[in-house]
């Protein structure tokens, strides 16, 4: 009789399922399945747990952009500007944002201590960057915020060390009345090599989206690609960096506009039978005239009333 009846889950399985959940919550619903976990567990030790360990890893993963309780701007949730574990540097206003990553929220402010903070040579370089990639993003993203970062050599002073800065950029369209939210996150690592005179920039771009009316579609697209420049002055090298992000996020955007273009002719035609049980073929060659919701289930037959 003990094959009949399945044996409890462990409290350590339970936060790791929770967990589970929480961390491949879509764009910007991880609120939405918190409340649908926290209800299904009716257990607040493991999802207190849960959530304590799954919240942080979220915001900084998804690029998560938080505004500042003193209306001085916004703090943007990275690896590469965490103090501490709730503790966020916002290199723009040499603030430190205390964040409680649960709530998502941003409680305090104070002012960053000289260590947080590059030495002035590479400092100039950050600057320089940041707003040259400000100017690129407010042309290209309508929600977008991005910020600069130092994550390596910090401490340099003068030409002929190497140092290490990261541009991120994040963008965000939530619309949950109309069943629709996305992402756009993209990470640059750029390297400055003085030995070499070479500057080495790595992206990782990831778009994400989640479409639920009537159903459950979901989008998870990620691309890496790497350049060079030479190492200029500030603001020759800031604009040359900022012209190879335009381009190689440009000409991703494009490809997924023209992959997706062809899902009809392609992905989509495959998941379905070429002779399916009606014995009717599915007209291929006019798929535009069908939506996913109305015209789709009415070519299939699916929901359809008959008449007693």
């Amino acid at each position: 009789m003990a094959d009949e009846e399945e044996s409890e889950l462990s409290v350590e399985q339970k936060i790791e399922i929770a967990k589970w959940f929480l961390l491949n919550s879509p764009p910007g619903e991880i609120q939405y399945v918190a409340k649908d976990v926290k209800a299904i567990l009716k257990d607040d030790y493991v999802y207190e747990t849960a959530a304590s360990e799954a919240f942080s890893i979220y915001n900084k993963s998804h690029l998560l952009c938080l505004p500042m309780p003193n209306n001085s701007g916004d703090v943007l949730i990275t690896a590469f500007n965490e103090i501490d574990a709730n503790d966020y540097l916002d290199p723009i206003t040499a603030q430190v944002a205390k964040v409680d990553h649960v709530k998502q929220v941003c409680t305090e402010v104070r002012r960053a201590n000289d260590e947080e903070l590059p030495f002035p040579y590479v400092e100039e370089y950050r600057c320089a960057v940041d707003a040259e990639v400000s100017k690129y993003v407010g042309e290209a993203y309508p929600k977008g915020v991005c910020s600069v970062f130092c994550t390596s050599g910090k401490d340099v002073e003068e030409p002929g060390s190497d140092f290490e800065l990261v541009v991120v950029i994040s963008a965000a369209r939530h619309s949950p009345q109309n069943f629709c939210n996305g992402s756009w996150r993209s990470v640059w690592n750029i390297e400055l090599k003085e030995d070499l005179q070479i500057v080495e920039i790595k992206g990782r771009l990831q778009v994400g989206a989640h479409y639920f009316e009537e159903g459950n579609v979901q989008l998870d697209a990620k691309h890496e690609c790497k350049d060079s420049t030479i190492i200029q002055a500030a603001d020759d090298c800031a604009i040359s960096l900022t012209n190879i992000i335009r381009h190689h996020e440009t000409e991703y955007l494009t490809s997924l506009q023209a992959s997706y273009s062809n899902l009809p002719d392609t992905t989509f035609k495959d998941l379905r039978r070429k002779l399916p049980v009606t014995r009717t073929l599915f007209p291929w060659h006019n798929t535009v005239q069908f939506s996913l919701t109305r015209d789709l289930a009415e070519e299939l037959g699916i929901g359809k009333q008959t008449n007693q």
